[in-house]
């Protein structure tokens, strides 16, 4: 009999700061139920790397545990995956500090989000910030990760992650495996409703640019409706139709109609009934994750649970990881 090869390793994290977006779920967090099957996943609430910024204490713990029942809520199975939070695993803080210790300055310094975070914040230019790059890269070498779903605005960090691998591996032996990018086949990148150059985004100042999984249904049809779209008044994908094409983009990864196909369906109808269709895919696709994010977040010990037993999966990999670093850097254990 052959021997069935090893599923490829793919570790995906999200900050624990305000609710998912529509845009969060179509493409990124949807997908991962979805690769459950295929891949060995897991799931990380990000709440180490949310200190960068000054958080309400109480609000960072409340939406950790928010953010770990919304996972469950999106169909991420505690069975087939292990779903933890950051900070219960300790050896990303401390393979962190070795990584450190194996980056360059310079390569730190180059950084966009660094450059972007400290003109967003300039009273907390915070050393965290700064080497944020590396704790990352700890939260994938860890695990030695094959693959990492990222956007286009964390390219640069996988690619140091990898630099900093392929350092380590050089300089002491072989020992970390070199993550690659994974792009789901499926999924859109969407727009702001109200600016829909920029990606939606939950820390948009504009609550109508953006819609929240918890959002109710009279929320969501008031945001689709007051959505930017143009004057031309028909519904079609064109590059100087932003607007409407970010529409269209929900609409088919919501109903898996194509865009072609969805022209045709509302040809002459203006985008008034356009606008109405989206918001019910919308909230078709939202009932269920509701109902079960309610459900999961009111069974307090449920979550506790999963999480603990992620906590230890993720810690036993982890672990055996960090005491092979630790013996080739020379650490007395």
């Amino acid at each position: 009999m052959e021997q069935q090869a090893a599923k490829k390793r793919i570790l995906s994290g999200i900050q624990p700061t305000g609710t998912f977006t529509l845009g969060n779920y179509i493409g990124a967090v949807r997908n991962w139920s979805r690769m459950q099957d295929e891949y060995e996943c897991l799931y990380m609430v990000a709440n180490l790397h949310a200190l960068t910024v000054r958080q309400d204490p109480a609000a960072l713990r409340r939406q950790t545990r928010e953010s770990a029942a919304l996972l469950l809520a999106c169909g991420i199975d505690p069975a087939k995956s292990i779903v933890f939070i950051q900070s219960q695993v300790p050896a990303h803080c401390e393979l962190s500090w070795v990584l450190s210790c194996c980056t360059q300055f310079g390569e730190l310094s180059r950084m966009t989000q660094f450059k972007d975070k400290s003109a967003k914040h300039p009273e907390n230019i915070n050393a965290g910030l700064f080497t944020y790059p590396c704790l990352m890269a700890a939260d994938i070498l860890v695990y030695n990760a094959d693959l990492v779903p990222v956007g286009a605005d964390q390219n640069q960090h996988l690619e140091l992650a990898r630099n900093v691998a392929q350092r380590f591996n050089n300089n002491y032996s072989p020992t970390f495996t070199l993550p690659e990018g994974y792009n789901p086949k499926t999924g859109a990148r969407v727009r702001s409703l109200q600016e829909p150059a920029k990606k939606m985004s939950k820390s948009d100042t504009n609550a109508n640019a953006y819609i929240l999984l918890t959002d109710d249904a009279d929320t969501v049809l008031r945001k689709l409706k007051r959505a930017v779209t143009d004057s031309e008044g028909a519904v079609r994908a064109a590059e100087d139709k932003p607007g409407v094409t970010n529409l269209m983009g929900i609409y088919s990864a919501l109903t898996g109609k194509g865009l072609s196909a969805i022209e045709a369906e509302f040809a002459g109808q203006g985008y008034g009934v356009f606008k109405e269709a989206v918001a019910g895919a919308v909230i078709d696709a939202l009932r269920p994750i509701q109902a079960e994010y309610a459900r999961v977040l009111a069974d307090k010990e449920y979550l506790d649970q999963v999480l603990a037993a992620g906590a230890a999966a993720a810690g036993r990999i982890a672990g055996r990881t960090l005491a092979k670093v630790y013996r080739k850097v020379g650490m007395l254990q």
